[in-house]
């Protein structure tokens, strides 16, 4: 008897402390999405990333044509003509690698770029979730349009993801 009764104790303090806790929800891609800076700064960097690809494919596609032309005349070439014509690719193939990293790498431009237009963006959606987050007492937050958060169920009642764009200024 007194197991059972100690158990009840058990889950009943269990019961209580779970309940004392607040959690929320919000959808970063939802809230991005109603953010017209957000929606900017993504074109942005599209457009800009298409032109540095095309930059980078221009380069590629000459190192292709040299390549081309190397294979059609190879048999009137002299070994001299061949080696230089050979390092003319093997350049071009280098330049093509370098601006390719130059703008794609992990420290690229584009990288800086992304960085420069999307980090005050996100500094500034979470400035607005913390504050909701320290008035409302929520001990946790959870991003719902994010796959690691692993969410099966989330009751539309904790998503407060247009108090967030409200906060920021952006109703919806």
């Amino acid at each position: 008897m007194r197991k059972i009764i100690f158990s009840l104790l058990v889950a009943c303090a269990g019961f209580i402390t779970a309940s004392a806790q607040k959690f929320a929800l919000v959808d970063m891609e939802y809230i991005m999405s109603n953010i017209p800076a957000y929606e900017r700064a993504s074109e942005q960097l599209n457009q800009v990333s298409k032109k540095w690809q095309a930059e980078v494919e221009a380069l590629d596609n000459q190192a292709k044509t040299l390549y081309k032309n190397y294979q059609n005349e190879v048999v009137f070439l002299s070994e001299a003509q061949k080696k230089e014509r050979e390092q003319a690719i093997v350049d071009k193939e280098k330049e093509a690698a370098e601006l390719k990293k130059k703008y794609f790498g992990p420290e690229g431009e584009l990288y800086k770029k992304r960085v420069s237009l999307i980090e005050p963006i996100q500094d500034e959606i979470y400035n607005a979730v913390k504050g909701i987050a320290q008035s409302k007492g929520f001990q946790l937050i959870l991003d719902r349009a994010s796959e690691s958060a692993g969410i099966i169920f989330a009751s539309p009642a904790i998503d407060i993801s247009n108090e967030v764009l409200a906060k920021l200024g952006y109703s919806n």
